[in-house]
């Protein structure tokens, strides 16, 4: 999916693309779906109570880029001390429904489907299943059509809102679930601590990691709204401590002027007729301020969502009054945020750390603060070498 810029991008895809999917820890469903799972990383290394990373993968919402491809990414984050849950999620229609998921937890009600429309929808979704390399009766080599309106969105915020009980379960040894590592009630689940939770995502994965953050900017009438405290607007999240949005695609306009990863933005809120009554559901910039301390890790020469997209973002922050860090890392395109073999991962390791109140060599993590100690302060960093002096991993 790499855009046209040199042989250095094809190289940068090649290597982030070039590695083996990392097994994780525990698989469990969050849904019916067989696309509503999480995968869990323990951490390794530390003794204190490990932050929790929550991963949504990118891919321009199309079914053929799925959590696989960010398992190296999740794995190597566990290995700085963080727990990580990488959250699957239904994307751009594939051929055929694949039907539902049967393993959830016995007697707790999985659907998302309710009585309160989506915006703009009758409430009911195409019922395709999101795998395969392009949609039903699209030709051949067509690009496959980005996203699936209302489910894309209905599923991130049911695996937000789920993931504590679902890390309960696993601290307890409790409940069903695909165990490749680290069993379920081991020590190591223990130091997991998900009232420090730190949301991050890659290019469309970004962009849902912020929405994410911002459900209670949506109108009450919203079917994803959610108010805040748990029991107050039908869910109860973990209290976040940040988002670390990388090359996210956080403003819709701007997208949609660049015709960023083919217009997936405008396919992902069901075509250009859509998009009016869509967009302030769906775009990360009209739902600010958040009140929720973000930064935005950017390639400086990538072409697949180019720094505009992310300027813009933090442009239409600044106009809602809300700081937000950007760092831009020099020399360093779309991949190598998600590569655990370029430097820049480490960048990411840092700021993710920042937000959650890590510093090297303490094993905690502090209520949140007034969250703006630096992040309205811009950030350079070259993408050639790391962030970290050896040594000083959070977590190591």
């Amino acid at each position: 999916m790499a855009a046209a810029g040199g042989g250095d991008a094809e190289a940068e895809e090649a290597s982030a693309f070039g590695h083996a999917p990392v097994p994780a820890d525990v698989c469990l469903p969050y849904g019916p779906h067989p696309d509503q799972v999480v995968d869990l990383y323990a951490p390794r290394g530390g003794t204190g109570p490990a932050p929790l990373v929550v991963l949504l993968h990118g891919g321009a919402w199309r079914a053929p880029y799925d959590r696989h491809h960010v398992s190296p990414l999740a794995a190597r984050l566990a290995g700085y001390g963080f727990a990580v849950a990488s959250v699957e999620y239904r994307r751009g229609p594939g051929p055929t429904d694949r039907g539902s998921r049967t393993d959830g937890a016995p007697g707790e009600d999985i659907s998302v489907t309710d009585d309160l429309p989506a915006p703009g929808e009758s409430g009911t979704g195409n019922g395709n299943g999101s795998t395969g390399a392009a949609q039903a009766g699209s030709p051949p080599g067509a690009v496959p059509r980005a996203g699936r309106w209302p489910e894309t969105f209905d599923d991130v915020a049911l695996a937000v809102d789920r993931l504590p009980a679902l890390i309960g379960r696993v601290q307890a040894g409790e409940g069903r679930s695909a165990v490749r590592g680290i069993p379920q009630g081991d020590p190591a689940w223990a130091r997991v601590d998900p009232a420090c939770t730190v949301l991050t995502g890659h290019s469309a994965g970004g962009h849902l990691a912020l929405w994410a953050a911002a459900r209670h900017r949506l109108p009450v009438g919203s079917r994803w709204h959610c108010a805040g405290p748990p029991g107050t607007g039908g869910c109860s999240p973990p209290p976040f401590r940040g988002v670390v949005a990388l090359a996210p695609i956080a403003d819709f306009t701007t997208a949609r002027r660049l015709g960023v990863c083919s217009d997936a933005a405008v396919q992902l809120l069901g075509g250009p007729e859509e998009w009016p009554a869509r967009l302030p559901y769906a775009d990360n910039a009209a739902l600010l301020p958040t009140g929720v301390r973000t930064t935005v890790v950017q390639g400086a020469t990538d072409a697949d969502v180019p720094p505009d997209v992310a300027r813009a973002f933090v442009a239409a922050a600044e106009r809602a009054g809300q700081p937000v860090r950007l760092v831009l890392l020099d020399g360093v395109g779309h991949f190598p945020l998600i590569d655990p073999a370029a430097p820049a991962v480490a960048v990411v390791a840092d700021e993710i750390a920042r937000l959650a109140g890590r510093e090297p060599g303490r094993d905690s993590c502090p209520g949140p603060g007034p969250g703006r100690d630096r992040d309205s302060e811009p950030g350079r960093h070259s993408g050639r070498e790391p962030a970290h002096q050896p040594g000083s991993e959070p977590g190591h």
